[in-house]
């Protein structure tokens, strides 16, 4: 049982049963992710992805068991969940059918502009404040802001929503001194580098990292999702005129709200053939202002 299971073909309508059938898809019974919330990964992922459409069938609980491996109780608890998250609908005597009702619309930015899109977010978006309080600066912080460890910063955590529901866990840490321009309310309105340019700081530019990680429990609840879902995890040092690090933010985002697309070129290089990005130049370097 320490293998990968799971025996879901290509889209198709089953002889048996009628029902859409999504791509091949996996579960792993060694995973400390519960089986019933691997299946319904699968089925949510493939309901946003367009393989599973509005009002096609689902399989039915003794279908979903049979090709996952699991028992029924886990595949009834997996489309019970599915329908408490509102991407389908469970009817008696007639199965489970995904939801008419499309998921909710999602940000879509390019790589080059995934820095706050101000004007965007401003308008689609709120922002609930969490936290706003000011504390030492741990490890991770202190290295990111070139300052001492224990350094007194300023540290504020909210969460952003689309349409009423959770997009993005933001957690930001700025110097005491330009945290202190600023208030928590200031903070639940406007985009921090908004705030920052109003009171004289010039930001030049910044470095970020992109991952995925894992919901832990607490953040799990403040986006309104499961513990252990998926996540993209954004990590930003931004830095002013002076090359000071004015900023070091982490985001996670729900990838069911929030995608980045990018335009590519194939470009001739010494070393042959390569994408490039249409927001760079031959070089490599970014055009971007």
């Amino acid at each position: 049982m320490g293998e990968f299971m799971g025996d879901m073909g290509r889209e198709q309508k089953s002889q048996s049963s009628g029902t859409a059938v999504p791509r091949r898809a996996l579960i792993d019974p060694t995973s400390r992710v519960p089986l019933y919330h691997q299946i319904l990964i699968i089925l949510r992922n493939q309901i946003f992805s367009g393989e599973l459409r509005p009002g096609a069938a689902l399989p039915g609980e003794q279908e979903l068991a049979e090709r996952f491996a699991v028992s029924r109780i886990t595949a009834k608890r997996a489309l019970n969940e599915l329908a408490d998250a509102g991407l389908a609908v469970r009817e008696r005597g007639r199965g489970t059918r995904v939801s008419d009702t499309p998921p909710a619309p999602t940000i879509k930015t390019s790589v080059e502009g995934w820095l706050e899109n101000i004007s965007l977010m401003g308008v689609a978006t709120d922002v609930e404040v969490l936290e706003f309080d000011y504390v030492p600066a741990l490890a991770e912080v202190a290295e990111a802001l070139l300052v001492k460890q224990g350094t007194i910063v300023q540290r504020t955590v909210r969460v952003r929503s689309l349409d009423g529901e959770p997009m993005s866990h933001l957690v930001t840490y700025v110097p005491e001194d330009i945290g202190r321009s600023f208030d928590r309310d200031e903070m639940g309105s406007f985009p921090l580098l908004t705030l920052m340019e109003r009171h004289g700081v010039k930001v030049a530019d910044a470095r970020q990292s992109v991952s995925a990680t894992l919901a832990e429990p607490e953040i799990a609840r403040a986006l309104s999702i499961h513990a252990g879902s998926p996540l993209i995890d954004v990590r930003r040092i931004v830095r002013d005129v002076d090359d000071r690090p004015v900023e070091f933010i982490r985001v996670l985002y729900r990838p069911d709200k929030y995608q980045f697309e990018m335009n590519l070129k194939r470009v001739r290089r010494r070393e042959g053939m390569q994408w490039q990005s249409l927001g760079q130049d031959p070089s490599g370097r970014s055009n971007d202002k």
